[in-house]
């Protein structure tokens, strides 16, 4: 409950940002910072395992930070994000409801489920290292290379004028369309793995669940598709490339 609060009272916060700067996807700043609050009062409120605790707040602290900053500086001077902007005109007298509602309460619920790993790993009374605490943590380490080297190859790619109108395919984006993505979900899973060194800590399988559920399914690879299929070259690429795993062109 008493974590439920905190992320009620953060996102509650940032929706009032949003009224303020009347853009909303602040939300998106706020995603990352806000796993990082809740790693950091999971950590404080600990007495036992504190360890293996700093090691998950750290990798957390690290993922969340490099998140928003990528997200602010991407955003900065350009006007609002077109998912938002849509759902402006769309809700009409309702916006600030809704608002309030799908874009900020709703990720709040989903950032509290997601972080269930790390809230239980911070909480356990044990200390004894394990096995999965090196695998998950490799699998970390390999998600984190994929999200944050597929982000800046795009961000190289799009930055260059001669590119526009076409597909980036190479670097990891030739191995899978969409390797910044496969690189939060690793990171997640990786976390994870580190929480099954801890009592009952499978149960914590509804955090990576759910970051893999948004990803393939709602809010990441299925309007990212949708909106390169634009593009008459991504025909091609949809054929060669795996969607999400990195894998050999076909």
């Amino acid at each position: 409950m008493l974590y439920a609060l905190l992320v009620f009272m953060y996102m509650s916060v940032w929706f009032l940002i949003s009224l303020a700067v009347k853009r909303n996807d602040v939300a998106d700043i706020a995603w990352g910072l806000g796993f990082i609050m809740l790693a950091v009062f999971s950590y404080v409120q600990g007495e036992f395992d504190l360890d293996r605790g700093f090691l998950v707040t750290l990798l957390v602290l690290i993922w969340g930070s490099r998140l928003s900053y990528h997200i602010f500086r991407r955003n900065r001077n350009k006007s609002e994000d077109k998912r938002y902007a849509a759902w402006r005109v769309a809700w009409g007298k309702l916006f600030v409801v809704r608002s309030y509602a799908q874009v900020f309460l709703l990720q709040g619920v989903l950032m509290l489920l997601i972080s269930i790993p790390v809230i239980m790993i911070n909480t356990a009374q044990t200390s004894v290292w394990t096995v999965f605490d090196i695998l998950g943590l490799l699998v970390w380490v390999c998600g984190f290379y994929f999200e944050s080297v597929g982000d800046r190859q795009l961000r190289t790619f799009l930055s260059d004028p001669t590119n526009k109108g076409k597909i980036l395919n190479t670097g990891l984006w030739k191995y899978t369309r969409h390797p910044n993505y496969f690189g939060e979900v690793a990171q997640w899973w990786g976390i994870w793995i580190i929480a099954l060194s801890v009592p009952h800590g499978f149960l914590a399988l509804i955090g990576p669940l759910t970051i893999t559920f948004l990803i393939l399914k709602v809010s990441g690879v299925p309007m990212l598709e949708k909106s390169m299929a634009e593009n008459p070259l991504f025909d091609e690429y949809r054929k060669t490339t795996s969607v999400f795993v990195p894998w050999f062109n076909r």
